[in-house]
């Protein structure tokens, strides 16, 4: 649901084309061109659809009515294409053929006809011809050469350039993970001081989930970049470096005039690189163009800085997603910790929006939980009301009470009681693991409970589903053998143990 308000923010304040928004959301045309009509048709502008959270915003759309639908009978256009292949075959007697299978029914005029086709043809091959306007894109690229640390590691070096000057930055990285990547980003956008509209990046599988060559999908994490920064992300085709061609202009000038230059010096760490890189990267942005006026400085200053928009207050933090789901005991498990949800929600799946402070629980796009994270491993973070009434009396109990209520079935079923809570990390652990043991005295009565704790005890057990099982397979109800200890009849060889005194 996160999507509807992103298409709407696309479409009603960066102006978009439908496509644009598709390939940057990873959802079909159809979906944008539904939700942008919804939108229309409720009279919505983007002041009120960004005050209106999700799931206010998906029902007032929906409340909307379905959209108009065309009374007209479309031919299959791809198909048409198809047959112009062949020799002599013309767009009139298509038309007269369609027209003729559907005598019933209401089809276009000629001229209508051919325009929809038209229109229809430009889409399957469109010019690369590259255009670039003021503060719209930002193109961003690792460099394939690398500088060698002292220590044995590399410094991959992150390139951006604006589109319309060709503004450039240069920064490095330990590694090309997704952290890199975005951590690299939001450094360059605060060296230009302001965010694009679009973010043109590569294919990397670091942050393209789904590198498709029309439909390119980047992931949670990078999507919940773009919210951010009030942008979006426009994955270039794969193998396609024309679509990039900023990018892959500015690795080159950075290979030639910052790389090079460094190729003589020694690093230890990743800082002193960047350390390195910023007064050549100055002297690179004020280099005079060769048949230009200006400088890629001087055309950033006054074509690309006034169209950029204001960078947010508060800084980003990487975040992954993950889907969960809610454990009867109204707990979600992240990171091999536990954390409380509302316990409306236990047996249904949810969101997981994780920083490096912050676990955050999302259903349908809205937040209904929030947690410091935690790095205890196997150990709760828990909210008293996220707790239904039966459960918060849970937390009421003390293990004397839980081992008192096991000494009233019995001496052995106290004793086991004990032991289940000593042997747990966290004492919910084991009131949930002493809880099911006693439970079991509805079912089999307390005497057979008694017997089952006691064999358990001999075996050492520290599980309530052992004793459970005893009880399933009768093993308490097996008389114990009572026959007399063998003792070894008189014999010659035998000598005894008055031998050895």
């Amino acid at each position: 649901m996160r999507h509807i308000k992103d298409i709407l923010r696309l479409k009603l304040e960066h102006k978009h084309s439908h496509q644009q928004i598709a390939n940057a959301l990873g959802i079909s045309k159809g979906v944008v061109t539904k939700y942008v009509k919804l939108a229309a048709t409720a009279d919505l502008e983007w002041v009120q659809i960004q005050a209106m959270h999700e799931t206010a915003l998906h029902q007032r759309l929906l409340g909307g009515g379905p959209p108009h639908k065309s009374t007209f009978t479309e031919p299959n256009y791809a198909q048409l294409h198809q047959e112009l292949r062949r020799k002599g075959m013309t767009l009139m007697l298509l038309w007269q053929e369609h027209s003729e299978s559907h005598p019933q029914e209401t089809v276009h005029s000629y001229s209508q006809f051919c325009e929809n086709y038209r229109r229809f043809a430009k889409k399957l091959k469109r010019s690369m011809r590259q255009t670039h306007r003021a503060g719209e894109k930002l193109f961003i690229d690792y460099a394939g050469p690398t500088i060698a640390l002292v220590g044995g590691g590399k410094a991959h070096i992150f390139v951006s350039a604006l589109g319309a000057s060709g503004y450039t930055f240069a920064y490095a990285t330990p590694s090309e993970t997704m952290a890199d990547w975005l951590g690299a980003t939001a450094q360059s956008l605060r060296f230009y001081g302001g965010c694009t509209a679009l973010i043109v990046p590569d294919n990397p599988k670091a942050m393209i989930a789904d590198p498709d060559r029309f439909e390119p999908r980047a992931n949670d994490t990078v999507q919940d970049f773009a919210r951010h920064y009030n942008t979006s992300v426009l994955p270039a085709r794969p193998r396609h470096p024309q679509d990039k061609a900023k990018a892959e202009s500015a690795v080159q000038v950075v290979e030639r005039w910052i790389l090079m230059r460094l190729r003589h010096h020694q690093f230890e760490t990743v800082d002193e690189v960047n350390e390195a890189i910023a007064p050549l990267l100055a002297q690179l942005n004020n280099k005079p163009f060769q048949k230009l006026t200006g400088c890629r400085a001087s055309v950033f200053a006054e074509i690309d800085a006034p169209a950029l928009h204001a960078l947010p207050l508060q800084t980003w933090e990487l975040a992954c997603y993950k889907t969960v789901k809610v454990h009867i005991d109204s707990h979600i498990q992240f990171d091999t910790h536990y954390y409380s949800v509302p316990h409306a929600l236990v047996g249904q799946s949810v969101e997981v929006r994780a920083t490096a402070r912050v676990v955050e629980v999302l259903h349908r796009g809205q937040r209904v939980a929030s947690h410091v994270r935690s790095a205890h491993k196997g150990k709760f973070t828990t909210v008293t009301e996220h707790l239904p009434a039966a459960h918060q009396a849970h937390l009421q109990w003390t293990p004397e009470r839980l081992i008192h209520w096991g000494q009233d079935i019995g001496v052995s079923t106290g004793a086991l009681v004990k032991r289940l809570l000593e042997t747990r990390q966290h004492p919910e652990h084991g009131y949930r693991a002493c809880l099911a043991l006693l439970s079991l005295a509805k079912r089999y009565g307390k005497p057979r409970l008694e017997g089952a704790c006691a064999i358990g005890l001999e075996l050492g057990t520290t599980r309530s589903s052992h004793v459970r099982d005893i009880l399933v397979n009768g093993r308490d109800l097996v008389t114990p053998s009572t026959a007399s200890e063998w003792v070894s009849p008189p014999h010659a060889n035998v000598r005894g143990a008055a031998y050895y005194h």
